[in-house]
């Protein structure tokens, strides 16, 4: 089966997490959503997304492939109704499509050809990634399901004896570290990834999955459902998040459900809010609507897109969302809604492009990954695209 990962119509309302990435590229659970269908077909995705990422993360050119919207998770329910889809037909799911076969790709008049097609709905059961909270919100199912997808081309170890373990549902990937720690599985299973550590005094309360290289700092309080992405560090407390990926949150302070993108970092005791004093529902800043929107959530607490940055004692009110790029400080609650490429906290400044890309490459160097002309491009694409909300 070929199969072509398209945006849709959510790469609007996952902004900014895919300001710089596909929709697919986002990370819940262990894996990115595109890793997740790559284990399941054992061929490799292509990937139709904006054309101002095309060039890094690649174009789809394989005629006669199934389009399969990038929000979707795989499940083996999903993947009988996608072999059982014939030509010209789209499967839907609640009105809402999931997948497109074939996936027109050269079609002048795309809305024109799909409508030849036929409409055939499925009942199959999967999750489905359309709102940013929702990758903290799924996140317990998808660490769950991962772990199942991935546990039989692993190789585990037994944790050391100088851990106290509670129940059994563990999974420490030969090449970790896990020495001095209460790992308690008893609510969720528990995965560290090779070259991962757990530091002394750290202790983990499923379900939780510390990614490859990931670290958890000494005496950190981690909560599940949380992620650690690849190459993270944590410490503090930390409960219900998801950590994209190259990203710190090194020291005390509490951060909540809340998605941090790509080389975020959060200084010393930042804290966000994750419920309002009068446990109503949680607003957050749509980028689709231009304006809050209900979560329906009691407890909803940051989104921070890739590179943005917080100072010492930062604190974010319930619901905030990040922007790419953003540097903030300052004694008060900054705005719930910062925009991309702002500088300071209540009435933020302009972060300058060329300045802002001279702390990324730095940063990027410190992990000895380089900063691509393919990256610039993109971030300068950001920066123009979000000019509108700085003014």
């Amino acid at each position: 089966m070929n199969i072509i990962l398209f945006d849709g119509i959510y790469h609007k309302n996952l902004l900014p997490l895919t300001y710089t990435r596909p929709v697919c590229e986002l990370r819940i659970g262990i894996l990115t959503i595109k890793e997740k269908w790559e284990q399941y077909i054992e061929n490799p995705i292509q990937v139709k997304t904006q054309d101002y990422l095309a060039k890094k993360f690649g174009s789809a050119t394989e005629e006669n492939s199934i389009g399969i919207n990038g929000s979707i998770l795989p499940s083996d329910d999903l993947m009988s109704s996608l072999l059982d889809l014939k030509n010209k037909q789209i499967l839907t799911s609640k009105g809402k499509v999931i997948a497109i076969n074939p996936l027109p790709l050269n079609s002048e008049n795309i809305e024109e050809e799909l409508s030849e097609y036929k409409m055939v709905e499925t009942k199959a059961t999967f999750l489905q990634i359309e709102n940013v909270w929702d990758l903290f919100k799924l996140n317990d199912e998808a660490i769950r399901s991962d772990i199942e997808l991935i546990k039989s081309e692993k190789t585990f170890i037994e944790a050391s004896s100088t851990n106290q373990i509670l129940g059994e549902d563990i999974y420490i990937e030969e090449g970790a570290k896990v020495e001095c720690a209460i790992l308690n599985t008893t609510s969720g299973p528990i995965y560290i990834a090779k070259g991962a550590e757990v530091m002394e005094g750290s202790i983990l309360r499923g379900p939780i999955a510390v990614c490859e290289n990931g670290v958890v700092k000494m005496g950190a309080k981690i909560y599940g459902a949380t992620t650690i992405g690849p190459y993270s560090k944590v410490g503090g407390e930390v409960n219900n998040c998801m950590i994209q990926g190259y990203s710190n949150k090194g020291h005390d302070g509490f951060l909540g459900n809340a998605v941090l993108g790509e080389w975020c970092n959060l200084g010393a005791d930042t804290n966000n809010s994750n419920l309002k004093n009068n446990y109503q529902s949680v607003d957050i800043y749509n980028y689709q609507e231009e304006k809050y929107v209900d979560t329906e959530l009691q407890f909803c607490g940051l989104i921070m897109g890739d590179h943005s940055k917080s100072a010492i004692n930062t604190m974010f009110n319930t619901g905030t969302v990040v922007g790419v790029s953003a540097n903030i400080y300052g004694a008060d609650f900054p705005s719930k809604f910062i925009p991309s490429y702002s500088w300071g906290g209540r009435k933020p400044l302009e972060y300058k492009f060329d300045k802002a890309m001279d702390t990324a490459k730095r940063v990027m160097d410190r992990r000895s990954i380089a900063l691509t002309e393919d990256d610039l491009d993109i971030l300068k694409h950001v920066y123009d695209e979000s000019q509108k909300f700085r003014k």
